[in-house]
């Protein structure tokens, strides 16, 4: 009877792996979100400043750091870099666009 429990809980574990396997093709990763900053959220340096940028992926998001002492600290508290890119690109998606200037030209 415990061998016949066994069984049944490792053969569910098998097909809900599989099941969720199934929902990004097989070798393929699933896409991360883009990187929302032109900056590095460690040192706030613009991306190119040294040489190009280095990205790399944490839970579905990309982050690109200007180099690869920035990748370490973030690694010491990635909850925290996380949050951060996302309160940033809230941010910046809530500032207004400045208002179009009226065309007085004509007076």
């Amino acid at each position: 009877m415990l061998i016949r429990s066994i069984l049944s809980a490792s053969c569910a574990l098998l097909l809900g792996g599989a099941l969720m396997a199934a929902d990004t093709p097989a070798g393929e990763a699933p896409k991360a979100k883009p990187y929302p900053l032109t900056t590095c959220i460690i040192s706030s340096d613009k991306l190119d400043a040294m040489d190009g940028s280095i990205t790399k992926v944490y839970e579905g998001q990309d982050i690109k750091f200007c180099c690869k002492s920035c990748i370490k600290t973030f690694e010491k508290d990635p909850a925290k870099y996380l949050k951060m890119v996302a309160d940033q690109a809230a941010a910046a998606k809530a500032v207004p666009a400045a208002p179009a200037k009226a065309d007085h030209d004509h007076h």
